[in-house]
């Protein structure tokens, strides 16, 4: 579980393969802006991200298979995300990406749940995480191939 302020961003996080880290995730409190990236060197949607909102209202969900980058930027205060994993956290198994990197083209909202302007703000860990581009040049980055031939979609 995690609660955040309006503006605060997470991510982009990931695991290594194997074993990896799937996660279900849904927002029991408040409202964030959560986006899948595609971090899987060899994948055809490779660094490509989708977003979508989840809140207190409609009540949506995310799954994220391993191999899978997450982050997600708070849209109000004290949104609390609710995490279901395939496998504890392993803290020295967990990497970022910049989420705030041009190379990933993230379209960070720039407006809270109630339209008002939202500053976003990057913690230290996040901020000084390298580029996609460096992650993938220094081996990094999750390759599809090490995934079960039924989870490489």
């Amino acid at each position: 579980m995690t609660v955040a302020r309006a503006g605060s961003v997470f991510g982009v996080h990931y695991g290594d393969l194997p074993p990896g880290q799937a996660k279900y995730l849904h927002c029991v409190s408040g409202a964030v802006w959560d986006v899948v990236v595609d971090l899987r060197v060899g994948s055809p949607t490779f660094g490509q991200w989708e977003g979508t909102v989840l809140d207190d209202v409609d009540r949506h969900a995310v799954y994220l298979s391993e191999g899978l980058g997450h982050a997600y930027v708070s849209l109000a205060d004290r949104s609390t995300l609710v995490y279901v994993c395939s496998q504890p956290f392993m803290p020295d198994r967990e990497h970022s990406v910049n989420p705030l990197d041009p190379g990933l083209g993230i379209d960070w909202p720039s407006t809270d749940r109630y339209g008002k302007p939202l500053a976003l703000k990057v913690g230290p860990r996040d901020g000084s995480a390298p580029t996609l581009r460096q992650a993938l040049a220094a081996g990094r980055l999750p390759a599809l191939s090490a995934l079960p031939a039924d989870d490489r979609t």
